[in-house]
């Protein structure tokens, strides 16, 4: 059963401080799913076929772990600090270290099987232990900052604004940072660089971390996992399996992120060798950034119009067009290609606004179909999604690479370079296209179904 406690009222504060939150997930998240692979193959050398065994490996072991640290959030006891703010001080500074670990430049000379080993150690250790001891509490802690749906909007739309102040500061930032001209005029990934940048933003996300534990208020006493005296058995598996709206956003989720992330991955490789612009690389990822922040203010009012599902599947779709738009435009100009960019995070921005809402729905959506409330299982499972579409994109992406005949011998071959393009486009647009159908055709939390499930659980808590 669910208590509220008379506390601090919800405000500016939780908002700012979740947002802080996500900022410190996504200064080790997004500096991985922007530049890991990149580092891998032309630092360490490593193939992209190894990469994606890797990927294959973490995904495996994040079955486990994911699930594992989900069950224990439902069980745990609530403390005097809350059910899950204590948990961001039990593993931020260890996500942080390990992560800076995944970039030992220092080994880049060592034997291949060295190098290989150590790069799955660290990236199991920061991805599938650490990563998942704090971002499945933080994540299931909006159900218990607030049980209201509009202030859930908020914080969710707080926690893309957060990402997105992470995301400008690495995608705009670090590649002016991390990149040298050669004699020849290519633009070449300095690792001893990048080891430097991955400490300063490992320190960084410790103390934002921090930021997020003293800001937020956990009013909603989430009291360990109980069965209703009229539900049936509770059975995690049965629940996930029979929730539609859950699968829904799982099959979604890994869309997201196969898009979202091979279009973030791939920036690295078309800006720099495609086009042979750095400056628009950091111009791109700043308009991005910009227009994430002008979605930001009109998101609630949007949802509270025409709700979230509605309002997440029109951004899907202009994001879908305008990649697949500029793959058959083919712009040479890399500024007309910025701008196809551009509107293509518009869209994702919509989406993204709303993302972290959409899982509170459904959370609420199991209770009331399950008669048990599982906010960290589900987090987690939605969480394991998540990783499955980082997986596919950079095992998908690592493939195509070494498909075209990517290495660091040929990445200015004329060949090599068309097929960045195409995947850099073609990808994108496929992915976002399925995430709208899939909200259109499977996902049943439209606005009106959304309103009559809050509805009918402040009924029986009133009972």
């Amino acid at each position: 059963m669910n208590k509220t406690t008379q506390m601090r009222p919800f405000g500016m504060r939780d908002k700012i401080g979740y947002a802080f939150g996500d900022i410190a997930n996504d200064f080790t998240f997004i500096l991985s799913s922007t530049f890991l692979m990149k580092f891998y193959t032309d630092v360490m050398g490593v193939s992209t076929s190894v990469i994606g065994v890797l990927m294959m490996v973490a995904r495996f072991v994040d079955a486990f772990t994911d699930v594992t640290m989900g069950r224990i959030v439902d069980t745990s006891k609530v403390g005097k600090n809350g059910k899950f703010r204590p948990w961001l001080l039990r593993g931020s500074g260890l996500v942080a270290f390990a992560s800076f670990l995944m970039y030992a430049s220092w080994f880049r000379d060592m034997g291949m099987t060295f190098k290989i080993v150590w790069i799955f150690v660290t990236y199991l250790l920061w991805g599938s232990v650490f990563y998942t001891m704090v971002n499945i509490p933080y994540g299931s802690m909006a159900s218990g900052i607030t049980e209201d749906p509009v202030q859930r909007t908020q914080l969710s739309t707080y926690r893309t604004v957060g990402a997105t102040i992470a995301s400008l500061v690495i995608s705009s930032g670090v590649p002016m940072i991390v990149y040298y001209e050669d004699a020849a005029g290519n633009q070449v990934f300095s690792g001893t660089r990048f080891t430097i940048v991955a400490l300063i933003f490992s320190i960084l996300a410790v103390l934002c971390y921090l930021v997020c534990y003293f800001s937020c208020t956990e009013r909603v006493k989430i009291e360990p996992q109980k069965r209703k005296a009229n539900a049936p058995k509770n059975n995690f598996v049965k629940n996930v399996v029979t929730n539609r709206a859950l699968l829904a956003l799982i099959v979604a989720a890994i869309f997201l992120l196969l898009s979202q992330l091979t279009l973030s991955s791939m920036a690295q490789f078309v800006f720099p060798n495609y086009y042979k612009n750095i400056p628009a690389q950091s111009t791109a990822s700043l308009l991005g950034s910009l227009v994430t922040f002008a979605v930001a203010p009109f998101s609630t009012p949007a949802v509270r119009k025409f709700g979230k599902k509605e309002f997440g599947t029109v951004g899907c779709i202009i994001a879908a067009g305008s990649m697949l738009v500029c793959f058959l435009v083919r712009p040479s100009n890399v500024w007309v290609f910025v701008g196809f960019w551009t509107l293509s995070y518009l869209g994702m921005a919509m989406f993204n606004m709303v993302l972290w809402a959409f899982l509170a729905d459904v959370i609420d959506y199991g209770e009331l179909k399950n008669g048990v409330r599982e906010d960290g299982t589900t987090y987690s499972v939605y969480s394991f999604a998540r990783k499955l579409g980082q997986a596919a994109s950079a095992g998908l992406s690592g493939g195509l690479l070494g498909l075209i005949g990517y290495t660091e011998a040929t990445a200015n071959d004329a060949g090599v370079i068309s097929g960045i393009f195409n995947v850099t486009c073609l990808v994108p647009a496929i992915g976002f296209a399925v995430v709208s159908l899939v909200l259109i055709f499977w996902y049943p939390l439209s606005k009106k179904v959304v309103d009559e499930n809050v509805k009918k659980l402040a009924e029986r808590k009133n009972k």
